[in-house]
């Protein structure tokens, strides 16, 4: 089996796996240790709400970004177009899943290709940051870039998905001085996220200080990819191995108190176990710019465009109706001291 032949049925079985098995982290987010101090006396009406959000120059009508899945394969080709005509019908933020696929066999090009169906979206394209050490470099990253048309690359970080994986390419060593000499040619700003482990205050200030725009702290609580790895283990030993990791991490929480702390005015995405519009508050509050979610956009995908449609309503309706009912305008106005920790509810 070829390299590339490996890498898209990697794609593939990682898409299986999300679909068909319980693939959730062992530990919460960490959100459910924050309640909103509720607003009996708003003073507003409910369609004063305004969730609109710029990002990285970009006005969206709502601070969500459908997080980087899928690509690579026919059936993600399918799942991504529809997460793409929501996004574009929502003016919402969307990134693509991994595209080395597409930079090293240019059949599943097709499959990442979304902007005849959302000309005028926030999109951002994808690849591991681990490939700057294995032949990668500007011209790939900037490939990636032009095959969606995309605003922005978002380098994902995972030392721990690759020491799991039997193929995992695992010499991190170096990176962040590539990481930062790609920032300088790269024709696109560059987003440095986990997939799910979570990013640091600490290595978000080394990133920044190195060149990237922006951190998409994709903290413990949401999808663990060691589980997914457990499915793909080639015997019992390698799926408890992977397996013995489900609790590992920095919960999404803590992520991002760390990293906006660390850094006041970096753009900063919240991802990791999101999974209603009153998680998006909590996190907007706690200093989010934009929030991520990944895994209901998959399973809804997988049905139909209308049940992405639903998911986004219903997720619009709980973030407004949180603002409403703390007496927040704007996500602004939200901000300002209205979370609070659960033992001072």
């Amino acid at each position: 089996m070829s390299k590339v032949t490996r890498t898209i049925k990697r794609k593939d079985d990682h898409l299986r796996i999300n679909l068909d098995h319980d693939v959730e982290s062992g530990i919460g987010t960490g959100l459910d240790r924050f309640q909103f101090r509720h607003n009996a006396l708003p003073e507003l009406a409910l369609d004063q709400v305004d969730c609109r959000t710029t990002f990285l120059g970009k006005t969206l009508a709502l601070p969500l970004l459908i997080s980087s899945m899928t690509g690579g394969t026919p059936k993600a080709k399918g799942i991504n177009l529809r997460l793409a005509e929501v996004a574009q019908e929502n003016q919402l933020a969307m990134g693509v899943g991994s595209q080395r696929a597409a930079i090293e066999e240019g059949s599943s090009t097709s499959s990442f290709q979304v902007r005849t169906h959302a000309p005028d979206i926030l999109l951002f394209a994808n690849l591991g940051a681990v490939q700057l050490n294995y032949g990668y470099g500007l011209d790939q990253c900037q490939r990636a870039v032009e095959i969606i048309e995309a605003d922005a690359l978002v380098l994902h970080l995972n030392p721990l998905q690759e020491a799991l994986q039997p193929e995992g390419d695992t010499n991190f060593q170096g990176l962040l001085e590539k990481i930062g000499q790609l920032c300088q040619g790269l024709s696109v700003p560059v987003i440095v996220k986990e997939v799910g482990w979570g990013i640091s205050g600490e290595v978000a200030r080394r990133l920044v200080e190195a060149g990237v725009d922006a951190i998409d702290v994709a903290g413990a609580g949401g999808t663990s990819w060691s589980q997914v790895e457990s499915f793909r283990a080639p015997n019992d030993e390698k799926a408890a191995l992977a397996l013995s990791f489900r609790n590992w991490g920095i919960p999404t929480a803590r992520a991002l108190q760390e990293v906006r702390a660390e850094l006041p005015l970096i753009p900063l995405i919240a991802s990791g176990g999101l999974r209603s519009g009153i998680d998006f508050a909590k996190c907007l509050a706690l200093g989010a710019d934009l929030c991520g979610m990944a895994g209901p956009f998959l399973r809804a995908a997988a049905d139909s465009g209308k049940a992405v449609q639903a998911l986004v309503d219903r997720t619009r309706m709980e973030l407004q109706i949180a603002m409403f009912a703390t007496g927040s305008r704007t996500i602004e106005d939200l901000r300002q001291g209205k979370l609070l920790p659960a033992r001072d509810r």
